[in-house]
């Protein structure tokens, strides 16, 4: 005996079907769709002195920033040379965190990086270390910013930097430098790029 066609079951009645079995399973809650889901908190924070030369390169960076369309669940903010203020706002709770500074690694000017940051705690270094990072209760650069953010467990696992060669971070009074006033569009376009990618993952269950 031939059995019969089988009944292509209309959207409908599919998505019927559907409700009710997620309905008769009580208090668990249907999985979200990847666009219902929570965005991932990120922080991006632009650093340095505005006064001070290619230390401005964090704070031009970020204010542009400012004026774009992010993705949902970024804030960008801009902390100077204080690092008590990034300590702060890392305390509201963010699943990454990307900073933007001036940094010297040998690199030739205006040559733009993305760093994946290793901070270390607060326990494992040397006495003397340890006795200098507690003196600076300013905490004057990012590092030593997300070193107390570590030890007060408010650095995020995903941490980050998008750092720029400078030519003279140091002298006041003088502007960027064409190397580093170029690079900063590069360092806008190297930013975006990143929350695209941290932005399609998941956040922490």
């Amino acid at each position: 005996m031939t059995a019969p066609p089988a009944r292509s079951e209309p959207a409908g009645e599919r998505l019927a079907r559907q409700s009710a079995a997620w309905d008769a399973l009580g208090d668990i809650a249907a999985p979200l769709a990847p666009a219902d889901r929570e965005p991932l908190r990120i922080l991006v924070a632009g650093v340095g002195n505005q006064l001070r030369a290619d230390d401005a390169f964090g704070v031009v960076v970020a204010h542009r920033l400012m004026a774009m369309d992010l993705p949902a669940g970024v804030k960008v903010v801009e902390t100077g040379i204080g690092g008590i203020a990034l300590v702060q706002e890392l305390q509201e709770g963010y699943d990454a965190l990307i900073v933007i500074d001036a940094v010297d690694r040998g690199r030739p000017p205006g040559h733009v990086m993305l760093i994946a940051v290793e901070v270390p705690h607060v326990d494992d270094m040397e006495w003397g270390e340890r006795y200098d990072f507690l003196a600076d209760v300013h905490l004057a650069t990012p590092e030593r910013a997300m070193i107390m953010s570590k030890a007060l467990g408010v650095l995020p696992d995903r941490t980050f930097m998008v750092g720029c060669q400078p030519v003279d971070a140091e002298t006041p009074g003088i502007p960027m430098s064409p190397e580093v006033t170029a690079a900063c569009d590069v360092a806008v376009r190297e930013v975006v790029r990143h929350l695209g990618e941290l932005t399609a993952q998941p956040a922490p269950g």
